[in-house]
């Protein structure tokens, strides 16, 4: 499965995308229970935002992702770091039935999905994890806030409006970010078996215009992103509708939802 996430827009996913403060990874590894020998799946990992953290905490960790230039991003990244313990595996949500049989059941100490869990059939992958998870095991969905232009603020609203009239099409779909995403995940958890904990960590980003911008651009797909020719006249469209602001703060709240295997 290809969502266009190639090319350009990779170079803006690595640069602008919001990763995730050393808290969180904190959290995510004491709410998992993680121990230093488990193995790991981040699934949707992108050019490995989570994933290469994750290596640090864990004897080895699978970044799975269906952009072969995510992947390719992620394992230049991950030699720059030395991270010797992480596999990069193209492949999707549909593809786990595979690994699964590759690695055995109860193999896993967790399995990781972020933001890309809304491209997924939820209830169909969580019910294929569960086996593969160890006594223990968990899956966790962790949400990385609210996407820029749907927030309760009126720098969001301005952007919102503009990306509306820009795109041609209402943007209301919250990418699982919002409360019935979550209950839906939390059931689809419990309905595979498992026992489901939230926790949260809360922090406050300071950006200015220019990483707002390549932030939009990260979340776009390779057809949608801007000629080179006309970013100039987007990014400056984008200032005017967010005039006067010049600088963001940005309050941003990190849910994980645990389901954990016993």
């Amino acid at each position: 499965m290809r969502l266009g996430f190639s090319g350009e827009v990779v170079d803006y996913y690595q640069k602008y995308r919001r990763g995730y403060p050393p808290p969180v990874i904190d959290a995510l590894v004491a709410a998992l229970q993680l121990r230093h020998d488990d193995v790991v799946v981040d699934l949707g990992c992108g050019t490995g935002q989570l994933t290469l953290p994750l290596s640090q905490r864990a004897g080895a960790v699978i970044g799975m992702d269906p952009e072969p230039d995510m992947l390719e991003r992620a394992r230049d990244l991950g030699r720059e770091q030395g991270s010797a313990n992480v596999t990069w595996l193209l492949g999707a949500d549909c593809d786990i039935p595979a690994l699964g049989a590759l690695l055995g059941e109860a193999t896993l100490g967790a399995v990781t999905i972020g933001q890309a869990l809304h491209w997924m059939d939820h209830d169909l992958l969580f019910s294929t994890l569960a086996p593969l998870l160890r006594d223990g095991g968990g899956v966790a969905v962790v949400t990385n806030g609210m996407p820029a232009w749907q927030q309760d603020a009126d720098w969001s609203r301005a952007l919102r409006g503009f990306l509306e009239r820009w795109l041609g099409k209402s943007l209301t779909f919250p990418c699982g970010s919002d409360q019935a995403s979550q209950q839906r995940y939390a059931a689809g958890l419990r309905t595979a078996g498992l026992q489901v904990s939230e926790t949260s960590i809360e922090y406050t980003a300071e950006m200015d215009l220019d990483h707002l911008i390549g932030g939009v651009y990260s979340a776009l797909s390779v057809d949608q992103l801007p000629e080179p020719d006309r970013r100039a006249d987007f990014a400056e469209q984008i200032r005017q509708a967010l005039h006067p602001t010049t600088t963001i703060s940005e309050h941003v709240r990190v849910a994980m939802l645990i389901g954990r295997k016993g």
